[in-house]
């Protein structure tokens, strides 16, 4: 049919977003609206002897002054994954006793105006005993720091392993070559287009309505009613439009419960809108670890065995998913796509007085991948063999399919050397050495890199909701996810459009309010379409059994469906969708859910091929050929999945060459703005970039399809930084790799084949 799954409709929701019309957090302004702003904490580090908000109660509009004292009855923002212990470090609303990173909120003041709230909370005055900073891992671990948590003991809050330990260092000691590489993640801002805000108002008969951009307003609503104390039947959480997310926006943060405080304290709508300072000093940050990665091979190049050990920089608080990142969700698809008999993965985690890391754009999985073909290139340069045979004589083979990986992943289904020769092929590797060539007569390095991935999507999920209701002509379906931007109000439609044969316009999705669908598991790691996709197919299978016996009734006998109607085999009488929708008020209504007894991810995997030029006179670099090969099984809306792909390509080139969050010694935040923080541009990207997709269908739910959002990013980064290491001869470089840097190893490359 007609933009049905597989094709590529115009956006449903653009014309909305393009024109204006789009309905963002902080256009909402209720009547009698006022205003918060958080005061923050100057000091990374340091006890509160004093808090004095007299002069601020005083100001002009000042409406209330709330501190720790006020809220000491609510609980903190829950960690989901508490791997140091229940209750350990978690983040508070408002600290009353020790700050533990520059951002950290003190007080709340609420007043008429926004103005008027920013001028009354630089009068509130606030006693610090300024405390020694640990500003990263490595201070955080030195002999005699300063501790975050005294009750934990150290500032290493928890050891988590994964693998054979015996297995792995058995096989290193017959290994014929063994690789060890140094690998910096690099702390990233996540940076989305729009801020954080929040919207509070209170009603003592209707309850709590809250409204921000969030990733999903079900868990939202728990984990917040639980932290006030409230019956979550009380409140209400709403997401309209979202400007991006890339996993900040799954989280609580404390200005959502000091909104709803002081909603019910003053009795009016209550709005907080963070600006772009706040962003960078207190959402969410992602990557940000060390590692000490080895690989051991035998004399022909294969893999015996994997070792890795990473210290992962916590934050300051252990953030909701902020200890599974580099866990459970990164950490047990260490190894990637390659037969690796023995593997071990321990992961240290350390609390800083940082911003708290939590999941951004692949959470855990970009660096995994990162890890192992950094690792994967580093070896086949040190034993002289290429880059892609190396990879050909590792790759696990379809037929080995479904594989155990050792870290506790079975991965189903996928043809990786069918992905690398494509890609090779789509790349023109061959055709390489005459681009260097040209390259090298205009005076530059050039050169190139393979990112080979597998991810884990959707791996945490055992279930999704859907329903549908028909008024008007139109079916309107609310699925328990949350876009951010990635297109859902097309991509489900198409989907359920299909299912009933009807126009892709009359389905209208709706997401994001309690009171419409108080099911559901939002938006992350990739499992929307997955998920929700299938969800909407049984809520559409629901519908037509329900419209059949309908129809059976009304036309008196055995009927056919197809294209949205109905026909009796008797008399060829015919009653379409909303004929007996409209005939029979609600009774087409259903609820569709998506179940597994076990959590059932999909494992998307892709090659991605990149091609640099370095000027080694400026260290600039330009990625000039970028080929993306992958495998997300079937595709609802193949150009929504390329503009995703296109999009962490973006993120992932970002992370690589540009982007990087910096504390000073004393815990200071360097890079608090866009003037400090590089962020890719247009210019930035890929000169040319070619997507295709090679697909084999997932096994784990009914649309076959495989998760895709976070993939260009998972790709970007090693084969981006694998091209740099290339062009620079084989000297490591570390993210960002920044035109200082490429400048100082090109000289030195310069300098010493001038020398030979």
């Amino acid at each position: 049919m007609k933009f049905g799954i597989g094709q590529s409709p115009k956006r449903l929701e653009d014309d909305r977003l393009l024109t204006g019309a789009g309905r963002y957090t902080d256009d909402l302004q209720p009547d009698g609206c006022v205003y918060g702003v958080t005061v923050r904490s100057p000091y990374a580090h340091a006890r509160i002897a004093g808090i004095d908000t007299a002069a601020a109660r005083e100001m002009p509009g000042v409406l209330a002054v709330y501190t720790a004292e006020d809220i000491a009855d609510y609980g903190r923002i829950p960690c989901l994954l508490p791997l140091a212990g229940p209750g350990m470090a978690e983040r508070p609303l408002l600290t009353g006793d020790k700050v533990r990173f520059v951002g950290d909120g003190v007080a709340f003041v609420v007043a008429k105006t926004r103005d008027q709230a920013r001028l009354a909370a630089e009068a509130v005055e606030v006693d610090y005993d300024e405390l020694p900073a640990a500003h990263s891992i490595d201070a955080a671990l030195k002999e005699g720091a300063t501790k975050l948590w005294e009750e934990a003991g150290s500032n290493k809050l928890f050891d988590w392993d994964a693998g054979d330990a015996e297995g792995a260092d058995a096989a290193f000691a017959k290994a014929a070559h063994v690789t060890k590489c140094r690998l910096i993640q690099n702390r990233i801002a996540p940076s989305s287009m729009e801020v954080r805000a929040a919207v509070a108002e209170y009603d003592a008969d209707a309850g709590f309505t809250i409204t921000f951009g969030s990733q999903g307003v079900v868990s939202a609503r728990k984990d917040l009613s639980a932290m006030l104390n409230i019956d979550k039947e009380q409140l209400r959480v709403v997401t309209h439009d979202v400007g991006g997310g890339f996993g900040m926006k799954g989280f609580l943060y404390p200005e959502y419960g000091l909104v709803l405080h002081a909603t019910r304290d003053l009795g009016v709508p209550v709005k907080w809108t963070g600006e772009r300072g706040d962003a960078f000093q207190t959402d969410v940050h992602g990557r940000a670890m060390v590692s000490e990665a080895s690989l051991a091979l035998d004399a022909d190049g294969r893999i015996l065995a994997m070792k890795v050990e990473s210290w992962a920089d916590l934050g300051a608080y252990q953030s909701q998913f902020g200890p599974g990142i580099q866990t459970f969700a990164g950490g047990c698809i260490m190894g990637g796509v390659y037969r690796i008999p023995s593997i071990h993965n321990l992961v240290h985690g350390v609390v800083t007085n940082t911003t708290p890391i939590d999941a951004y754009r692949g959470a855990g999985r970009p660096e995994s991948a990162y890890t192992m073909e950094r690792l994967i290139e580093a070896a086949a340069h040190e034993i002289g063999m290429t880059t892609d045979e190396i990879r050909r004589r590792n790759l696990l083979l379809p037929d080995e399919l479904p594989h155990q990986n050792g870290l506790g992943l079975t991965f189903d289904v996928g043809n990786f050397p069918a992905l690398l020769d494509g890609a090779l092929e789509r790349a023109d590797w061959n055709g390489f050495d005459a681009r260097k060539a040209e390259a090298a007569g205009r005076g530059m390095l050039y050169g190139r890199g393979i990112g080979f991935y597998v991810e884990i999507a959707g791996g945490g999920s055992t279930e999704e909701f859907a329903d549908i209701r028909i008024t008007k002509g139109k079916v309107h379906a609310a699925i328990g996810t949350q876009s951010n931007g990635q297109g859902h109000e097309t991509a489900y439609a198409q989907v359920i459009a299909e299912r009933l044969g009807i126009d892709l316009e009359d389905v209208l999705i709706e997401q994001g309010d309690t009171q419409r669908l108080n099911r559901g598991h939002g938006t992350g790691g990739s499992r929307s379409m997955v998920w929700g996709g299938a969800a909407g197919l049984f809520a559409a299978d629901q519908v037509i059994d329900k419209a059949r016996k309908l129809a059976e009734a009304d036309l008196g006998g055995d009927v056919d469906f197809d294209e949205g109607v109905f026909r009796a085999r008797g008399s060829n009488e015919t009653r379409s969708l909303f004929e007996l929708a409209e005939a029979h008020p609600g009774e087409l209504d259903a609820d569709g859910s998506f179940k597994t007894e076990h959590p059932t991810p999909t494992f998307p995997n892709g090659c991605h091929i990149a091609e640099v030029e370095l000027d080694p006179a400026t260290g600039i670099m330009k990625v000039t050929r970028y080929t993306v090969l992958d495998d997300f099984g079937t595709l609802v809306n193949p150009v929504l999945v390329e503009g995703q792909v296109q999009g962490g390509v973006a993120q992932g080139l970002g992370q690589a060459i540009l982007e990087e969050v910096v504390y000073d010694e004393t815990g200071q935040l360097l890079t608090g703005s866009f003037m400090d923080y590089g962020m890719p541009r247009a210019d930035d990207m890929p000169l040319g970039m070619t997507f295709d997709t090679l697909p084999t269908k997932s096994p784990n739910n009914p649309l076959g399809a495989k998760g895709c959002g976070e993939a260009g990013t998972i790709g970007a980064m090693p084969s981006i930084m694998n091209a740099l290491v290339d062009a620079l001869g084989g000297q490591h470089v570390d993210m960002p790799a920044t035109p200082e840097k490429l400048w100082r190893l090109a000289q030195g490359m310069e300098m010493r084949q001038a020398a030979e």
